[in-house]
């Protein structure tokens, strides 16, 4: 006889989950460790030492002070209160539709780069004007070498193709009283990134470079879409620009794209192979590291390095490479950072 089955328990009402609430998000939580721009940013220190950003500056959906990163007046103004917050740089501006890069980003990857050099001097950072440092592309805007000149005092040449980007950046160097610190250059033939640009006795440390990432301006323009989306600002009743952080053509893209200007950008730099100690570039699509690292290897690279970045949300890297082996650098850091009058380790 089977005993009988005990009466299951009455089941219990599932409980209706909580909305889910907006969570915030980490905002510059990987910033390199040097980075000036840790944290949330202080708005009214900021608007104190530029007046104009207050009329800029929003309550985000996390009740959080910031501004409209889809409006370029906003990113400009932006910009230049915090150049002059972090960095002391009193007068900045560029003209309408040049690129506004985002400066916390920038300023990663300087510091990464300082890292690079500090591997060939016992993991001291060199700095002064011993360490020269080419920022192809410099842009109006000038951010690499105001960055790179504010927290290491290195001297940098900025190279443009642009002769009106290369007039402002001028302005910016001169209003500020940086003409010892950063030179610029035109590059009069367009067809070429270092080709013909440097002189046979100049020698640098590193290079630097934010290339073109579009293969044409419908590839920008649908990039630009897919950010403000990503971003939450895709709303169809607002006019959004048309291309984030402005942007000249040569700024946003070429033929080919970022792969074909990256690999000549790699193919021009070796005969310059003993007078750099480190070539670098931003890559913004992984998918062109395999076309990289091939053009690297057929350049005769001795060595290079894919450094990851992220800057919240984003995530970025840079290609470096070198065609001098470890003797040469060494010799390289005797030669010019421990001399007299050279760098000063820090």
């Amino acid at each position: 006889m089977n005993a009988p089955s005990k009466p299951k328990p009455p089941r219990k009402k599932p409980v209706k989950a909580a909305p889910a609430k907006a969570a915030q998000p980490r905002e510059k939580a990987a910033l390199h460790p040097r980075n000036r721009h840790q944290g949330r940013y202080d708005f009214p220190q900021l608007i104190k030492g530029c007046p104009e950003l207050g009329q800029f500056v929003i309550i985000n959906p996390y009740g959080k002070e910031s501004i409209d990163f889809a409006d370029p007046a906003a990113v400009r103004v932006f910009n230049r209160a915090l150049l002059k917050a972090f960095y002391g740089i009193a007068h900045w501006d560029i003209p309408a539709d040049f690129l506004c890069p985002p400066v916390p980003g920038r300023a990663d990857y300087v510091h990464f780069l300082a890292d690079l050099l500090a591997e060939h001097n016992d993991g001291v950072i060199p700095r002064g004007p011993a360490v020269r440092v080419l920022d192809i592309g410099v842009g109006a805007n000038c951010i690499y070498p105001l960055i790179g000149h504010g927290d290491y005092r290195w001297q940098f040449l900025g190279s443009d193709i642009n002769p009106t980007a290369l007039a402002a950046a001028k302005a910016i160097v001169q209003s500020n009283g940086l003409n010892k610190a950063i030179s610029l250059r035109q590059q009069d033939n367009p067809k070429y990134i270092l080709t013909g640009l440097l002189g046979g006795d100049e020698y640098f440390d590193l290079t630097l470079c934010n290339p073109p990432f579009h293969a044409s301006l419908d590839e920008a323009q649908s990039g630009s879409r897919r950010k403000w989306k990503a971003l939450g600002k895709a709303d169809p009743k607002r006019k959004l620009p048309v291309l984030n952080f402005g942007g000249q053509a040569a700024e946003l893209w070429c033929e080919g794209g970022e792969a074909r200007f990256v690999t000549q950008l790699i193919s021009e730099s070796s005969p310059l192979g003993n007078r750099v100690l480190w070539f670098s570039t931003l890559v913004s699509k992984a998918s062109n590291l395999p076309a990289i690292e091939a053009a690297l290897k057929k350049a005769g690279a001795l060595e290079s390095r894919v450094v990851e970045m992220s800057q919240g949300q984003k995530q970025s890297r840079f290609v470096a490479w070198t065609f001098q082996d470890k003797a040469a650098r060494q010799a390289w850091r005797a030669q010019r950072w421990n001399r007299n009058g050279g760098a000063t380790p820090g």
